[in-house]
């Protein structure tokens, strides 16, 4: 049959050799559960159990463990159920579209509909990435007052197209190609960035930076004087960070303006943003009119945003591109001194500090004047410019690995309903390829 014959059915036109199926014939869909928290006994054990609050921000195709895991007790004494490796986790509620493959057998708690597929009719990971493409279609099928949610009856009668399986196995191997380059690249990064947080601890907080001689400071003898934060080495000094670097606190030009919003060009970043590594694209844009009537303020590239209340209080990202923040988002913004390379390592390890002596178990925020009056070492400018010819190196990459993730998510996210409707057929010579569910 030929890859350019289409044919009607109730979901549309689609290649002629493709199937209109439902979910529940392709795999079985089962839910998760809970022990119950009050039993000791049913929790921290060998079994990993996911809850969709373990997928949000996570990136990567195969989960593994969660933040909690459970006993064998807690799992034969709750409606969990293990889940063999190969798993399609789907999160149907709070919120519903979470998408991942068990790396291995697990558990979930009741917000999941797992798809354990059949692999004589379904390749799970074109399962994985069919349900990405279908998530907001499934969203609308939500029902709930308090909360929407997918029920398993729904899910398993949701109607899908499906190709053959040796095309499932193609299409999925080139998603799967361009997703691993994107894993590697943010494992590079990961690994890059706890570089450069341990070169500035070894630098200036174990203070054993290289003296004239290229031994360790410290336990090398350094002389070391007194301060009002304890023994730094001499020559360098205790100050606000407010005194030293310029703070920004953002702002949102009004909604019911439109004016301020509709065909803006100026990136506007909201607290969420924080939760990147790094950012590089905006929440939304504003235009001129919105930036010169509101509290908001365009900052430069290589600022350093901490989120200072809700969810994300105490996140720290670092601006790849100019942009303007909202109220929930202080920037800190480099000089000729103090770069970004010493301000983000040196926040990320006094942001919790920071955090409890604020809060103090009440309304858990701060504000820019908390961040003004934090103290901090300073190391003299000869040892900084020695610490920025490593790092300035370390966030080359890191910004450069960025957007190449970026980049390379657009291709995925490019292809991928192509793919999935059949605009895009893959050549039929990957038909003979063997492929595994794993």
């Amino acid at each position: 049959m030929s890859c350019n014959e289409w044919r009607e059915t109730e979901l549309g036109l689609i290649p002629a050799d493709w199937d209109v199926k439902v979910i529940g014939e392709i795999g079985k869909v089962v839910g998760g559960g809970t022990p119950n928290t009050k039993e000791s006994k049913y929790w921290d054990g060998n079994v990993s159990w996911i809850t969709p609050k373990d997928l949000s921000g996570f990136y990567e195709r195969y989960i593994y463990k969660g933040e909690r895991s459970i006993t064998k007790e807690g799992l034969e004494n709750s409606s969990a159920k293990l889940m063999p490796k190969g798993t399609v986790l789907f999160s149907s509620r709070a919120p519903i579209g979470y998408v991942a493959i068990a790396g291995k057998e697990l558990a979930t708690n009741q917000g999941y509909k797992n798809i354990i597929c059949n692999d004589e009719i379904a390749y799970n990971i074109f399962v994985y990435y069919l349900m990405k493409y279908k998530k907001n279609e499934i969203e609308q099928i939500a029902n709930g007052s308090t909360f929407k949610e997918v029920s398993g009856k729904v899910l398993s009668e949701f109607k899908i197209i499906l190709p053959p399986l040796h095309e499932q196995k193609a299409i999925a191997k080139i998603l799967s190609d361009i997703d691993e380059k994107i894993e590697i690249n943010n494992r590079i990064n990961k690994v890059l960035e706890e570089i450069a947080q341990t070169i500035f601890k070894h630098y200036f907080v174990d203070f054993e930076f290289p003296n004239e001689n290229g031994e360790p400071y410290k336990s090398s003898g350094g002389e070391m004087v007194e301060s009002e934060l304890g023994p730094i080495p001499k020559g360098w000094e205790v100050r606000r960070l407010g005194e030293i670097l310029e703070t920004s606190l953002g702002g949102t030009p009004k909604r019911e303006k439109k004016e301020y919003w509709e065909n803006g060009t100026i990136p506007w970043c909201n607290s969420a943003k924080a939760n990147d590594f790094r950012i590089i694209e905006p929440t939304e844009y504003i235009t001129e009119k919105g930036l010169k009537e509101s509290s908001t303020k365009l900052l430069p590239r290589r600022t350093i945003v901490i989120a200072i209340t809700g969810a994300t209080l105490g996140k720290i990202s670092l601006l790849e591109i100019d942009s303007c923040t909202n109220q929930s988002l202080v920037g800190i913004l480099e000089n000729k001194l103090y770069k970004a390379e010493f301000i983000y390592p040196l926040m990320k390890m006094q942001i919790k500090q920071l955090i409890n002596l604020q809060t103090g178990g009440a309304q858990q925020h701060i504000n820019k004047d908390n961040i003004n009056k934090l103290k901090i070492i300073l190391p003299q400018k000869e040892l900084l410019e020695k610490y920025y010819d490593i790092t300035e190196k370390i966030f080359k990459q890191i910004s450069i690995r960025t957007f190449e993730v970026n980049n390379l998510s657009q291709l995925r996210d490019t292809l991928l309903p192509k793919l999935m409707s059949g605009e895009i057929r893959v050549p039929q010579n990957n038909k003979r390829k063997e492929y595994k569910n794993v």
